[in-house]
């Protein structure tokens, strides 16, 4: 008998045993393969505060004044991101040098200001540039660009080295993580959950979903069915060969899905949602299509790029929901059993997340100056 069992091995399920551990709970993690393998690890290492510009583009100002309390729990996670390379003792390169929309014509600009409205209203600070102070801010950027928006909060991090090293940290401090380990069934076993693995059987008082793109199938191990559409997208993420300090900031594009920024390697990171194909076997492949609009917008946003080679393409897996908004909390009528899911954004969120479910799972107030009752649907 363990007192929290949390199923899947990913930055959120990592720092969810991190913190509970820390917190002298005893917790085992259970990952089917291997940590961090899959989007946790395959992403691109952004961290986000802003509102999606392209998603604000098709759904609109209503749903984006919805989604804005989702912008406190980033807000509160980037905060955690810099605070825990002390905690963890490695370094996980977390940068902080702003995020920066541009914007190419007057529409786009437009619309990045209406956005920025709803954003600071949520407390996000947001500066508005005209094509003088984009070039002031940002000289590496084409002359074409006629403005954008500034957010001083956002920036990066390395997704090859999170998870890993909140596993790291949490084993030293008593937690158990356990790796090709396959939950197969779910059971009610008194106040608590018996779970059947390939590995044997294990008891929980408590027990946290943390499975990301799974976790609808492991909620249907106890006859739940989420109130909530998953859905899994293959997207594709390209990196370049190093070169010397050019981007400043983590980039968009109001102009299409774009994201860039440098990593302390030198190499630049390019994606933004674009979609890979799935194989035979329904795995994630590259599109080359896809790849050659996307490169086209980054040097379409930054000329300069061209000169650099691409090194690799790699396609994953994201998981998302339609409506964007995170799932932390315990489930209705399921005493014990708790969601941690977060749409899209489930790599920025990862730590805020990790924290807050560590102090329900424990029915402490949340230690974060977050509205848990955003995260619940109705």
């Amino acid at each position: 008998m363990t007192d929290v069992v949390v199923v899947g091995g990913g930055i959120a399920g990592c720092a969810t045993a991190y913190f509970l551990a820390a917190d002298g709970v005893g917790v085992t993690l259970l990952e089917r393969g291997e940590l961090n393998a899959l989007a946790s690890g395959s992403n691109a290492g952004s961290l986000h505060a802003q509102i999606p510009h392209d998603t604000f583009e098709q759904l609109g100002p209503d749903w984006a004044r919805g989604f804005a309390p989702t912008l406190r729990l980033f807000l509160e996670s980037i905060a955690l991101w810099r605070e825990a390379e002390g905690w963890l003792q490695t370094s996980l390169e977390v940068a902080v040098p702003g995020g920066l929309l541009v914007a190419a014509d007057d529409r786009q600009l437009r619309s990045i200001e209406a956005k920025a409205e709803i954003e600071r209203a949520a407390g996000l600070e947001v500066e508005l540039l005209d094509r003088a102070g984009l070039r002031a801010l940002a000289p590496y950027l084409s002359d074409r660009m006629v403005g954008g928006a500034y957010c001083p909060q956002e920036g990066k991090a390395n997704p090859l080295l999170a998870a890993s090293a909140f596993a790291r940290a949490a084993e030293a401090l008593g937690a158990k993580i356990v790796r090709g380990c396959r939950v197969k069934a779910i059971s009610r076993e008194g106040d608590g959950f018996r779970l059947r693995m390939n590995t044997g059987t294990l008891q929980a008082r408590r027990l946290v979903n943390a499975a990301g793109a799974d976790a609808d199938a492991v909620a249907a191990m106890l006859g739940l069915s989420l109130d909530l559409t998953l859905q899994r997208y293959p997207i594709q993420v390209s990196v370049t060969e190093p070169a010397e300090p050019l981007l400043g900031h983590l980039l968009y594009y109001a102009r299409a899905p774009l994201t860039m920024k440098q990593s302390a390697a030198g190499t630049v990171l390019i994606g933004g949602g674009w979609p890979a194909r799935l194989d035979r076997a329904g795995r994630p492949s590259v599109d080359p299509e896809s790849l050659a609009a996307n490169l086209g917008f980054a040097m379409e946003l930054v000329p300069r790029l061209g000169s650099l080679n691409v090194v690799r393409t790699w396609a994953a897996i994201v998981n998302g929901t339609e409506d964007w908004r995170p799932w932390l909390g315990e489930v209705p009528g399921v005493p014990g059993f708790f969601m941690c899911y977060v749409p899209w954004m489930g790599f920025t969120a990862g730590p805020a997340a990790g924290r807050l479910i560590a102090d329900v799972v424990q029915d402490h107030a949340p230690s974060l100056p977050v509205d848990m009752s955003a995260f619940v649907p109705a």
